[in-house]
C-alpha cells in the first residue's frame, strides 16, 4: 500500500500561501487544521455538523464526539482538541458566526451551498497541493503527518493508536515514517 506523502516544513508554507491566495481561507485553513492537528480523514471531516465542533454558545468543544455514521469503521469515536485546532476552529466561527450558529449545519459549506462530500474534501486536498507543486501528498496526508509527529516527539504506541482511532496497533505502525536519519538518532540515544 503506498502511502501518502508527509510534507516538509517548505512545503506546508508553500500550501499555507495557496490556500491564502484564494477564496474561503478562513474555512480552508480550519479543513487542514482538521486533518493535520487531529487526524481527521476526509469523510470525518466531511460528515462534521456544527453542533459536533461548537457548543450552543458558540464555543469550541474540547473534545469532538463522532457518531457511528460519521467515521470510516462505522463506530462512534472521540477526538481531543488541541489548542493549535481550536484557535482555527475559532477563527472560522469568527469569520462565519451566522453560519457556526446553526448547530444542525454541515460544519464546512460550498460555494454552491450545503455542505462538502467526502470526495470534495479529498479535491480540494489535491487542488492545493497541485497548486503548490507536491507530488504524491493527498487527503491522508495531514493524518499520517499527525501520527508520525507524534511518534517523533517520544508519545507511545498506544497512546497514538488511541488517537488514531484504529482497532490494531499494527494499522498505526504504518502510519508513521521511518527514514535513515531517525535510525542513527536513535542509536545515538544509546
Amino acid at each position: 500500500m503506498k502511502q501518502a506523502k508527509l510534507l516538509t516544513d517548505a512545503e506546508r508554507k508553500r500550501v499555507a500561501a495557496i490556500i491564502n491566495a484564494h477564496r474561503y481561507t478562513t474555512r480552508n485553513h480550519a479543513i487542514f487544521a482538521l486533518s493535520f492537528y487531529a487526524g481527521l480523514r476526509a469523510c470525518e471531516v466531511a460528515a462534521l455538523r456544527v453542533g459536533d465542533v461548537f457548543d450552543e454558545t458558540g464555543t469550541v468543544r474540547d473534545t469532538i464526539f463522532l457518531e457511528a455514521a460519521q467515521t470510516k469503521g462505522d463506530e462512534a469515536a472521540t477526538v481531543l482538541v488541541s489548542k493549535k485546532l481550536s484557535k482555527e476552529l475559532c477563527a472560522y466561527a469568527a469569520h462565519y458566526p451566522r453560519h457556526c450558529s446553526n448547530q444542525n449545519a454541515s460544519l464546512f459549506f460550498s460555494a454552491k451551498g450545503g455542505g462538502f462530500s467526502p470526495q470534495t474534501i479529498v479535491n480540494l486536498f489535491a487542488r492545493f497541493y497541485k497548486l503548490a507543486g507536491i507530488k504524491g501528498a493527498s487527503s491522508h496526508s495531514g493524518r499520517r503527518q499527525f501520527l508520525t509527529e507524534l511518534a517523533d516527539k517520544g508519545i507511545n504506541a498506544r497512546v497514538i493508536q488511541a488517537l488514531a482511532r484504529h482497532k490494531h496497533l499494527n494499522t498505526t505502525m504504518r502510519y508513521i515514517d521511518l527514514n535513515e536519519n531517525k535510525l542513527r538518532n536513535a542509536i545515538e540515544l544509546v
